[in-house]
């Protein structure tokens, strides 16, 4: 055997060895534009880390909130880093089902972050989870469709502003439909924007003592309005419609409005992907008569560790990386500074060339300024959260009444059935689960 054939072999080996030496992390994330868009970008990531591997699992966001809430319930450990909301994070990590993140790196700065995000996702001080971004709900509409109908945005538009606005500018025949809004069941899907609405109306979840409040004329006004306004304005199918159908309806100029999720700004902005870049206006969630409750969400896509993972180091070490100024400054030499992830950090909305960049920034900034998660409504509540409840009951609960106002829209049940569905499916789970005698 000659030198070269050992020198070639023990190479060989060493090579080997580093590849089976390498740690793969399973990362559950939702199929949204900016998690598309950070696939697309993590050799940036291997290859200051070639130790560490990278295995996706994308899913639709119903499937995926399910499949992460059983694998971590039952300690299943399939994944090692995690797509969770604010809603779960404080309530797992009570449970005891993720890590803190102490080790983020000298350079993460977190003080940066947002307080409002910083605090959703922190328990007795401690992070435990990163935001990869940060929303709020705001309206998207077509400037040159209003200005056709001699319409203009108020600067603070009431739900019977946009109700009319959404019928005049309906052109069934162009194959416009004068409002977009998520229709699909799922307590993230539908009931988002149900419940906030209903919190505009001044409408509860639960009052003072938890007792359902789905009986109320607050309720009935705001699901009536929804309902009728997807019959008159809505396009075809708006029960199976959520995010990221409503998104593709606007980017194809199909749709006058869209209420939904701040972060849809920089998709329906830009001109690689959406037929109407040029003609967005943005404005502040409606309000209803004289409450002036914009009835906003505040919501976060954010990445955490389960405590069941065997490689939380390697896992942190992706977050760090996923979620620091240094990620935003390599999506903004990739693709501009309007598409880099919004809503986490104080530092982004100062920084001149994002907002001579993105005209969404100020709107979307006024819209999270705009949400607090403590009074979500006009009365008293036991609860936080903007769009959804924050105990662990609601995301079963949640869905489950979302099934029933989907089926409204669907034309397969009546508001008041609807409404009297919830009101005993919420009776029925307060008291199993001990809020309520």
């Amino acid at each position: 055997m000659t030198l070269k054939t050992i020198l070639l072999g023990a190479c060989s080996a060493l090579a080997f060895a580093g590849m089976a030496s390498a740690e793969t992390l399973t990362i559950a994330t939702v199929n949204n534009g900016d998690m598309i868009r950070m696939q697309g970008l993590t050799e940036d990531f291997t290859s200051k880390n070639p130790d560490i591997k990278l295995e996706w699992v994308t899913l639709e966001e119903n499937v995926l909130r399910e499949r992460v809430t059983t694998d971590i319930a039952t300690k299943g450990g399939q994944y090692d880093v995690l797509t969770i909301g604010n809603y779960e994070v404080p309530i797992w990590a009570k449970q005891g089902w993720l890590l803190p993140l102490e080790k983020l790196g000298d350079n993460y700065d977190v003080d940066d972050l947002l307080p409002a995000i910083r605090g959703g996702l922190s328990v007795e001080g401690k992070l435990y989870a990163a935001p990869f971004y940060g929303e709020s709900a705001m309206i998207m509409y077509r400037k040159d469709l209003f200005e056709k109908a001699g319409l203009k945005m108020p600067e603070n538009p009431t739900w019977e502003f946009i109700g009319d606005a959404a019928r005049k500018i309906t052109d069934r025949s162009a194959d416009i439909n004068g409002m977009c809004l998520r229709g699909k069941a799922g307590w993230g899907e539908n009931m988002a924007f149900i419940t906030a609405l209903a919190n505009s109306y001044g409408g509860r979840w639960f009052d003072e003592n938890w007792k359902p409040q789905f009986d109320q004329p607050e309720w009935k006004n705001a699901l009536q309005f929804y309902v009728d306004l997807m019959k008159d304005a809505g396009p075809s199918g708006a029960s199976s419609n959520g995010f990221n159908e409503n998104l593709t309806l606007f980017q194809q100029g199909k749709c006058g409005m869209w209420i939904d999720a701040t972060v849809a700004a920089s998709f329906v902005s830009n001109p690689k992907d959406s037929t109407v870049a040029d003609k967005v206006g943005y404005a502040l969630f409606p309000t209803q008569g004289e409450l002036k409750n914009h009835g906003n969400w505040l919501w976060s896509w954010n990445l955490a560790i389960p405590a069941s993972s065997q490689k939380s180091e390697a896992a942190e070490k992706f977050i760090s990386w996923a979620t620091s100024k240094d990620y935003t400054a390599l999506v903004a030499a990739k693709e501009g500074w309007s598409n880099v992830p919004p809503g986490t950090r104080t530092s982004l909305y100062k920084n001149e060339e994002y907002k001579k960049a993105a005209p969404f920034a100020e709107p979307t900034l006024a819209a999270m300024d705009a949400a607090d998660i403590t009074k979500p409504t006009v009365k008293p509540v036991p609860y936080t959260g903007g769009q959804f409840v924050a105990i662990p009951e609601f995301q079963a609960l949640g869905t489950t009444v979302g099934q029933l106002f989907s089926a409204v829209v669907a034309g397969q049940s009546s508001v008041d059935d609807a409404l009297a569905g919830a009101q005993s499916t919420a009776t029925r789970e307060m008291t199993r689960s001990g809020y309520i005698k």
